[in-house]
């Protein structure tokens, strides 16, 4: 009888046991449903670090079932994960984030949707009373994975303020990771975030302009960096880098990111010359997505080629780039001399002067003068043709361009600079160059080419005043020279006219023709603008180089002996005149001429004559000493700078011949 009654109430206690479990398990499972979605419950709190946003934990009663209690928090990473998540979105939709931002945040609220369907459905079948906590525990599996992988991705991106390229990135390493459903997952919001990044990345490269509000794109604009710049500042950076890469740059693009930016500079170079040039766009060329098709890539390719080809040809048919650089080769390369030879015959006068003396006006009406009565007046690109006085001599300019590669520059900042130089050497021409050619022939540029000019022009000069004395030891023919100071002149003055004539011969024919062929030839094969800009630098400094300008030690030799030729040349007509005087005193004393027998019975007239005779020889073996030493003291450079510049062979043998003629 007690066995049956205690039976009777160990089933009751069981039953009510069993009841009470099952109550928990109801509450503890609606507190799930709320939990799934961000909401405490009765026994589901949530617990926020102060400080840290991002850090949140759920916590359940400890009065609850132990193993409930195991069971709930093998489900509370989802629960956080959606509270993290659902934070994001509603901080990162603000338009201060970036549209990268914006645009994944409204990804994640596309899948938050689909997210809380499903809770909604687990919700139903509770209210059926069909889902137990087992269950519940079964159907969110497999939105764990993805959910933790989202939230992580979050994280990096919260904690480090990611936008952009940034966040681009992130999800594309995570991509990486992970099982198949996680990766189609981040595959997706990678390209979702994408969408406002590559439309963007359109209008750059379809139309050359970067709609960028938020700064998120990897090319960068300096707006203070203008076009004119490149005619007026030397170290000009416009075309380097009014556009620039960022090192924010998605990795999906990092191979094509020099096209890319090349391309849009293309297509804003054309804007700006007022031409409204867009790439044709077919719903095929539409960057809105990328991936293993690399279909991107071929729009990138395709916008490239395109706007290369329309800026090449814009600059070489519409603006005529290679008959501008023809113009200048004949003017600042000294191609056509007819108009020098006549600007330096009435100029003369003003290029004497110092060169703060000089009216660069009246030497531009000069010049304007000499171009419309020579053959350069049949040239249309003449009126660019300016003149201008620099202040300091050739040698001096060179050691103050850092950016030349000048050899032994240590030596060329000891450059003494003559007491008073004038306009001869410091007259240059300068060039009138519009945009956007100034992006090929820049300040840069021009300045090479004036360098270049300015030593040519003092070789031409050289050159006139001794053919100048030449012509007045040939008007010295008739008399009976042979043996005196005249016939030593002679030589000494053919010698220098070989000298400075070889190197003349030397820079035009061997160095500036040649050179300038191979430029052209290759402007004419040239792809893109950056090709054109870099066979013609290279055009101009292979020129500086091989004219001996980015080699002190040699110019400073060949400065010298030019030096010495100019003395000599304004020296002829005094050393001409008093060696006629001498053989003019001896005819009248005995009449006889030319014998170099004094016989006047004027002892006083005798002392000087032959006092006036040894100056006159003295000063003519001095210029003949002076030359020669500096000829030989150029050999052995030549001869080892020769070895190492190949090109300078041709310059040792033209000159190194001239002192074996003494």
């Amino acid at each position: 009888m007690v066995l049956v009654e205690n039976y009777e109430l160990y089933e009751i206690l069981g039953l009510h046991i069993f009841g009470r479990k099952m109550q928990h398990e109801l509450i503890l499972i609606d507190d799930l449903l709320f939990a799934l979605v961000g909401i405490e419950g009765r026994y589901i709190s949530i617990k926020r670090v102060h400080g840290k946003a991002d850090v949140v934990s759920f916590q359940v009663d400890a009065s609850m079932d132990l193993a409930l209690q195991e069971l709930a928090k093998r489900i509370f990473p989802l629960c956080e994960s959606y509270l993290l998540i659902d934070e994001f979105v509603e901080s990162r939709s603000q338009f201060k984030h970036g549209l990268v931002n914006h645009a994944f945040a409204a990804a994640l609220r596309a899948f938050l949707l689909d997210y809380q369907a499903m809770v909604a459905q687990l919700e139903h079948q509770f209210r059926l009373r069909r889902l137990s906590i087992q269950g519940l525990w079964f159907y969110c599996q497999p939105m764990m994975g993805s959910m933790q992988a989202l939230s992580t991705v979050i994280r990096k991106v919260s904690a480090n303020n990611y936008a952009g390229s940034a966040v681009l990135n992130l999800l594309q390493s995570q991509a990486m990771a992970g099982d198949s459903a996680v990766r189609s997952l981040l595959e997706k919001m990678t390209h979702s975030a994408s969408n406002a990044y590559l439309s963007i990345l359109e209008r750059w490269i379809y139309e050359g302009v970067i709609d960028d509000p938020c700064g998120e794109f990897f090319i960068a604009e300096n707006k203070s960096l203008q076009k004119e710049s490149l005619t007026q500042d030397y170290d000009a950076k416009y075309w380097r880098q009014r556009y620039s890469l960022k090192k924010d740059i998605p990795s999906f693009l990092a191979n094509i990111a020099g096209t890319i930016l090349t391309t849009g500079k293309y297509l804003n170079v054309m804007r700006e010359c007022g031409y409204n040039v867009q790439v044709p766009v077919s719903e095929n060329s539409k960057l809105m997505t990328f991936g293993s098709n690399h279909q991107y890539l071929e729009c990138v390719k395709a916008a490239y080629e395109f706007a290369s080809g329309e800026l090449l040809s814009l600059i070489k048919e519409k603006y005529d780039l290679i008959g501008k650089l023809r113009s200048m080769k004949h003017y600042l390369l000294l191609d056509q001399g007819d108009f020098l030879v006549h600007f330096m015959d009435i100029a003369r006068e003003e290029l004497l002067k110092k060169h703060d003396e000089i009216s660069v006006e009246k030497l531009q009406s000069l010049l304007d003068l000499a171009l419309r009565t020579t053959a350069a007046a049949a040239d249309p690109c003449h009126e660019d043709l300016t003149c201008c006085v620099e202040r300091a001599s050739v040698l001096k300019r060179l050691s103050r361009l850092k950016d030349l590669d000048i050899k032994n520059v240590s030596h060329s900042n000891d450059l003494e600079e003559p007491i008073s130089i004038t306009g001869l050497e410091t007259f240059s021409l300068s060039y009138k160059i519009q945009w956007p050619l100034s992006i090929v022939i820049s300040r840069k540029a021009l300045t090479k080419y004036q360098l270049i000019f300015r030593f040519l022009f003092h070789c031409k000069h050289v050159e006139r005043q001794l053919c100048g004395a030449w012509q007045m030891h040939q008007g010295v023919r008739a008399l009976n020279s042979h043996g005196t100071a005249i016939s030593r002149s002679s030589l000494l003055c053919r010698s220098m006219l070989r000298f400075i004539n070889s190197l003349l011969h030397y820079l035009t024919f061997e160095v500036l023709e040649p050179n300038w062929h191979v430029m052209h030839g290759r402007l004419q094969t040239a792809k893109s603008i950056d090709e054109v800009i870099q066979h013609h630098d290279f055009f101009l400094d292979k020129c500086l180089k091989e004219c001996l300008l980015l080699l002190p030690e040699l110019i400073q030799k060949v400065e010298k002996l030019k030096s010495l030729c100019l003395q000599y040349a304004a020296a002829t007509q005094w050393l001409i005149s008093s060696s006629i005087d001498i053989p003019k005193l001896d005819e009248q004393s005995d009449g006889s001429f030319g014998s170099g027998k004094l016989k006047s019975k004027n002892p006083s007239q005798v002392l000087k004559v032959m006092t006036r005779n040894s100056a006159v020889t003295d000063s003519i073996l001095k210029f003949e000493r002076e030359f020669n030493a500096e000829l030989q003291t150029l050999r052995p450079i030549l001869s080892s700078s020769s070895q190492a510049e190949p090109y300078l062979t041709h310059l040792a043998q033209w000159i190194l011949g001239v002192g074996n003629d003494q």
